[in-house]
């Protein structure tokens, strides 16, 4: 396929955007828009539907998709920055297809009652499902990076001889395959750069948010930190419990907040490791809705269906 021309005129062919789900609604708006600009550039038939939590589910979605008499083939993409339990076995188990490695939760298949992979019935459509990979350390995530550090430091309180530094927060899995993304990225995205960067995991796995910040101040001297959340979209991670450890927001807070151009001076606990740096924590909006992205899932389809 060499063109969004040649995509619209696949009548036969279905996208489904994949979500995790979120229990807030701005995830749901956020994946809405994701779709609404898929369309908008490709014009293919294309829904989102959510693993978990949020509708419609992956089966209700591909029963939407399915109202095209003509659809034989449907282009599962998981909007998904690493692989994981999610998109190595629930995913594939949900769209009744083999999953890609055996679950380490439950090695013989036998989920128990109440088990969201518990009882799952096969989707109601009788052509091909092609199920993609996600979305990866992909060289056009630096663009991403760089357009949410220069948009913050226009926050900045500080003067331009300020020293910035960039922290790339991940969420963490007890798998590697997070790991090894978020590794990747901040290697792509050290190269290209002349000021100090490092990475941090939300939960999981070491190093976490305060070990990342205090190794780097040990070893840099900067009076900014710019942290750029390497999420998809909005959600309890991004607004609540990352700013909460930069100690952005208080603890006991629950509410959003506004991510970009905070300037903080604090010391706060996570882990039990004290955060030691007094200087401006800018915090960033993950990837959202936004054009960067939409480019990525194209160019993913468009190669899967080459």
């Amino acid at each position: 396929m060499d063109s969004n021309s040649d995509l619209k005129n696949n009548s036969d062919i279905g996208i489904l955007l994949i979500s995790h789900g979120s229990s807030l609604p701005i995830s749901k708006e956020t994946f809405t828009k994701i779709r609404d600009k898929y369309i908008d550039l490709t014009g293919l038939n294309t829904e989102v539907g959510y693993m978990k939590v949020e509708k419609p589910s992956l089966l209700d979605a591909i029963k939407l998709l399915n109202k095209n008499e003509n659809l034989t083939r449907i282009m599962a993409m998981p909007v998904f920055l690493a692989p994981g339990i999610h998109t190595r076995i629930d995913i594939p188990l949900i769209l009744g297809l083999k999953p890609l490695e055996e679950d380490p939760r439950y090695p013989n298949g036998d989920y128990p009652k109440g088990h969201y992979l518990y009882g799952l019935k096969k989707p109601d459509f009788e052509g091909n499902i092609d199920l993609l990979n996600p979305i990866g350390p992909d060289d056009d995530l630096i663009a991403f990076i760089n357009k949410r550090v220069d948009s913050a430091i226009e926050y900045s309180k500080l003067d331009s001889n300020a020293k910035t530094a960039v922290l790339l927060v991940s969420h963490g899995s007890r798998l590697n395959y997070n790991k090894e993304f978020i590794s990747a990225l901040y290697e792509k995205y050290d190269a290209t750069v002349d000021y100090p960067v490092t990475f941090g995991f939300m939960e999981l796995v070491s190093p976490n948010i305060p070990e990342s910040i205090n190794t780097l101040n040990d070893s840099d001297d900067f009076d900014r930190l710019v942290v750029v959340p390497v999420f998809i979209s909005p959600g309890v991670h991004t607004t609540r419990d990352i700013p909460t450890i930069l100690g952005l927001i208080e603890a006991e807070h629950t509410h959003g907040h506004s991510h970009d151009g905070h300037h903080h001076h604090h010391h706060h606990r996570h882990d039990d490791i004290e955060l030691n740096f007094d200087g401006e924590i800018l915090y960033c909006d993950p990837i959202g809705a936004d054009d960067i992205l939409i480019k990525i899932i194209d160019k993913n389809i468009k190669s899967a269906l080459e």
